[in-house]
C-alpha cells in the first residue's frame, strides 16, 4: 500500500510527516515493484523520520504508553521550518557551509546519543557553550562598575586635595598634618614669619660667618610654601594618596636671588679657600730646589648655597661650610722622582755649544736662572725662559757675535720716550732655549748643542714699542709704611724688579712671576710678615705693601682683577678692603690689561728713616680709556678677637684687631657718563691678641 498524500499539501510542500518520492524511493525502483511498507501513521499519533522503516514485534496500546511531555512543542509554522531544514540536511549536494544555516527549535533535556533511538540529533545545531559567553558578560560588568568605582573616588580625591593638608605633614619643621589650607598658613606663618630677618650662621674651624638673608638674596613666599606643601587641588595620585597615607616633609618655599647668594658664599670662600700649591723645582745658585705640592681647599660653593636656603628659618644653629679638596696634579713621589731624573741631571755640568768650528762652554749658571721644572698636563717638565736666558747667554759666548739690546720705553722729565732696540750677531735665546732643553738630561759627548750664529733681533723691538701707544699716565698710587731697614731692603727690591714691567694688550701681570721667590740670593732679607693669622719673621717681609700699591694703580688704572687676597686681619696704614697679600707659591698678585693699548708699570721706593715714614709708589702708564672712582659700603659682621700664647722662638707680640666685612666698589667713567660698576667684598677675620710666653696656668 501506498501512502497517499494530503490533499491540502501542494507537491511543491511535501508534509513533515511523509517522506517526499525522491528521499523514500531509490533511484532505479519503480513504486510498482514492491507493496509500500505501512508508516507509522497508520499505527498511531507518532512521528516518521523520512526513509525510515519500523518493524512492530507487537502491537502497542497508546493507553499503555505512559505520558511524556513532548521535548518541544512544535508552534504554528514551525513544521515547515522543520521540514525544509530537513530536506536541505539530507540532501546529497548541499554543501557542508549550510549546516550553519539550519534553524531549529531549542532542546531542553536532550537525550544522550545512545539512548536516542534514532538519528533526530543530526538535525540539530553545534551546541555554544552558553556559560562562557554569560561569565565574560558578568566579567565586563564588573570591570566596569570597577572603573566607576575608581572614576568617583578619584574625582572626589581631586575635590578633597586642596581643602586639607597631607597626612603627616611638616613645613620647616611646623606639624600641618590634615589641617586646612588657612589654619596651615596661619600656624606657619606664626613659627616662621619672626625668623624672616634672622642671620644664618656658618662656621669653619673657630671661624664664624654671619649671613644676613637680605644681603643673600633669601626671602620668604608664605602663600606659595602652603600651596607646595599641597595646599591646593591636585589631580596628581600621589597627592590624592598623600592626604591618607605617608610622610610628608616639606621646606619653606624661598624667593632665592642667585647672584646675592653666590655673592655671599664668595665672600666665606675668600676666607676658607686655600690655594692648592703645585710641585716646582727652581735653581737658585745653581743648585735645585723642590717646593712640595700642597693640597688645596675650596668651599663648595653649590652645598654652601644649598645649607644657607636649608638652615634659613628653620635653624639657628651653626652650619659648617662644605669644603672641597683640591690635589694637586703630581704628588711627593712624582717630584722626587723629577728631582732625580730631570733637575739633578740638568746642573751636573756645563754644556758644550758647538758653533761652526768654535766650542763655547755654556756654564750652569748661565742658564740655571731661566731654568725650572714646573707642572705641564699634570706632569713636572724643564722649561727655559728665552728672555732670562737672553742675558747670560750672551754673556757666556763674548767670542760669538754681539749681544741684541730690547727696545723699551721709560719715563724721561716726567713723558714716556721710546728707547729703540738693537740688532746683534749671536745665538738665538729662542732657539737656544728649544736645542738646549734635551741636552740637560744627558751626560758625556751628548750633553752638547750644535747651532749656527745669526743676526739677533731684539725679542721686543722698536715698532713693537712704538704700536703699545704708552702716552700718559692713567693711575698711581702710593702707601707709607714706618721705619724698617727690612723694608726698604725688601721693598726696593720687588719695586726694583717690576719697575719697567710692559703689558702688551690681553697680557697678564703676576707679582710672583716677576718678583720670583723672596730668596737671600734674589736679594731679600728676613722681615715681619703676616703666616697663619699671626706676625712671624721670614725672608721678604714688607713686599705685601709694594703688592698693595700696585694693585691699587692697576684698580684705578682699569686693569681686570684676575687674582688678590686681603691681609687675614685689617691692617690700617692700607686703604681698607682695597689690599693684597701675595706668598710665593701659593697667593699672588695678578691682573690683565684688558685694553688695546701697552701698559708700562713704573714703580720706585722712598727709603724710610728713624724719623720719617717711607713711602712706596707706583705708576702705570698708557693710553686713558677710563676714569675710575671707589666707593665702599659700612662696615658689617663685626667679629671680636680673642687671645692666644705663643712660647716660640718666632713669636711676633701682637695686639688684638675686630674683624669685618666690607664690600668695595668700583666705578668706570667715560666722557663723563657712569658706564659700569663692579663690587668686590674683602673679609678680615679677628686678629688674637697674641702674648709671647706659655699660658698662665690660672687661664
Amino acid at each position: 500500500m501506498t501512502d497517499k498524500p494530503d490533499e491540502d499539501l501542494t507537491p511543491d510542500e511535501p508534509s513533515v510527516d511523509e517522506p517526499t518520492a525522491a528521499d523514500s524511493a531509490p533511484d532505479t525502483a519503480s513504486v510498482h515493484d514492491e507493496p509500500a511498507e505501512p508508516s507509522l501513521a497508520d499505527e498511531g499519533d507518532g512521528a516518521v523520520e523520512p526513509g525510515l522503516v519500523v518493524e512492530h514485534d507487537e502491537e502497542i496500546e497508546l493507553d499503555e504508553v505512559p505520558d511524556v511531555e513532548p521535548a518541544y512543542e512544535l508552534q504554528p509554522g514551525e513544521d515547515t521550518v522543520l521540514a525544509e531544514a530537513a530536506t536541505t540536511y539530507d540532501h546529497e549536494d548541499a554543501p557542508d557551509d549550510d549546516f550553519d544555516d539550519i534553524v531549529a527549535p531549542p532542546m531542553e533535556d536532550e537525550p544522550a546519543a545512545d539512548d536516542a533511538g534514532d538519528d533526530s540529533r543530526d538535525l540539530q545545531p553545534p551546541a555554544t557553550d552558553a556559560g562562557d559567553g554569560g561569565s565574560a558578560h558578568w566579567g565586563r560588568r564588573i570591570l566596569l562598575g570597577l572603573v566607576l568605582v575608581a572614576g568617583v573616588l578619584y574625582v572626589a580625591g581631586y575635590f578633597l586635595t586642596g581643602s586639607r593638608m597631607p597626612a603627616n605633614a611638616t613645613i620647616g619643621g611646623v606639624d600641618v598634618s590634615g589641617m586646612s589650607p588657612a589654619d596651615a598658613r596661619a600656624a606657619v606663618d606664626k613659627a616662621l614669619t619672626p625668623n624672616v630677618d634672622r642671620e644664618i650662621v656658618l662656621t669653619h674651624g673657630k671661624t664664624e660667618f654671619r649671613v644676613k638673608p637680605k644681603a643673600a638674596g633669601l626671602a620668604f613666599d608664605l602663600d606659595r610654601t602652603i600651596s607646595e606643601a599641597g595646599g591646593e587641588r591636585s589631580w596628581k595620585p600621589a597627592d590624592i594618596a598623600g592626604l591618607f597615607f605617608g610622610e610628608h616633609q616639606t621646606d619653606p618655599a624661598l624667593d632665592v636671588d642667585d647672584a646675592k647668594l653666590q655673592s655671599s658664599v664668595g665672600t666665606i670662600g675668600e676666607a676658607v679657600n686655600r690655594e692648592v700649591v703645585e710641585a716646582q723645582i727652581t735653581f737658585p745658585d745653581g743648585k735645585p730646589k723642590a717646593r712640595e705640592p700642597r693640597a688645596g681647599r675650596v668651599i663648595a660653593r653649590s652645598d654652601a648655597a644649598e645649607a644657607i636656603r636649608k638652615a634659613y628659618l628653620v635653624s639657628d644653629k651653626p652650619v659648617t661650610v662644605p669644603t672641597a679638596v683640591v690635589e694637586p696634579a703630581v704628588d711627593s713621589a712624582g717630584l722626587a722622582d723629577a728631582m732625580k731624573t730631570i733637575a739633578k741631571p740638568a746642573v751636573s755640568g756645563p754644556v758644550t755649544i758647538r758653533v761652526g768650528d768654535k766650542k763655547v762652554s755654556l756654564p750652569v749658571t748661565a742658564y740655571a736662572p731661566a731654568l725650572v721644572v714646573r707642572v705641564k698636563d699634570n706632569t713636572l717638565r724643564p722649561y727655559l725662559d728665552p728672555k732670562k736666558l737672553a742675558g747670560p747667554l750672551t754673556d757666556s759666548t763674548t767670542g760669538i757675535g754681539k749681544k741684541a739690546v730690547d727696545a723699551t720705553v721709560k719715563i724721561e722729565d716726567g713723558k714716556p720716550v721710546v728707547m729703540p732696540g738693537k740688532e746683534g750677531v749671536g745665538l738665538q735665546p729662542k732657539e737656544m732655549a728649544v736645542k738646549l732643553l734635551p741636552a740637560l738630561t744627558q751626560s758625556g759627548s751628548k750633553r752638547a748643542v750644535e747651532v749656527e750664529a745669526k743676526v739677533v733681533e731684539p725679542l721686543f723691538t722698536t715698532a713693537d714699542a712704538k704700536a703699545l701707544k704708552i702716552k700718559q699716565k692713567i693711575s698711581s698710587f702710593e702707601t707709607h709704611f714706618p721705619y724698617a731697614e727690612y723694608r726698604n731692603t725688601n721693598q726696593s727690591r720687588a719695586a726694583e724688579l717690576i719697575n719697567g714691567t710692559i703689558l702688551k694688550p690681553g697680557e697678564t701681570f703676576s707679582f710672583n712671576n716677576i718678583v720670583g721667590e723672596r730668596t737671600a740670593a734674589n736679594g731679600f732679607v728676613t722681615g715681619t710678615v703676616i703666616n697663619g693669622g699671626v706676625f712671624r719673621e721670614e725672608l721678604g717681609g714688607g713686599v705685601s705693601q709694594v703688592a698693595t700699591t700696585t694693585y691699587n694703580a692697576g684698580f684705578f688704572g682699569g686693569m681686570d682683577d684676575v687674582e688678590h687676597h686681603p691681609h687675614a686681619f685689617y691692617i690700617n696704614r692700607y686703604p681698607v678692603g682695597r689690599e693684597a697679600t701675595v706668598y710665593f707659591g701659593s697667593l699672588d698678585l695678578r691682573f690683565r690689561n684688558p685694553t688695546k693699548y701697552g701698559v708700562l708699570v713704573r714703580a720706585y721706593v722712598i727709603k724710610s728713616t728713624p724719623s720719617t715714614p717711607g713711602t712706596m709708589h707706583v705708576e702705570l702708564w698708557s693710553t686713558k680709556v677710563w676714569d675710575i672712582k671707589a666707593g665702599e659700603s659700612a662696615r658689617r659682621n663685626g667679629r671680636t678677637p680673642g687671645k692666644q700664647y705663643d712660647d716660640t722662638d718666632r713669636c711676633v707680640p701682637q695686639d688684638p684687631i675686630p674683624g669685618f666685612d666690607i664690600d668695595i666698589y668700583r666705578y668706570f667713567y667715560k666722557g663723563g657718563k657712569k658706564v659700569k660698576t663692579e663690587t668686590d667684598t674683602a673679609t678680615y677675620q679677628a686678629a688674637d691678641h697674641v702674648i709671647c710666653g706659655k699660658k698662665p696656668k690660672d687661664e
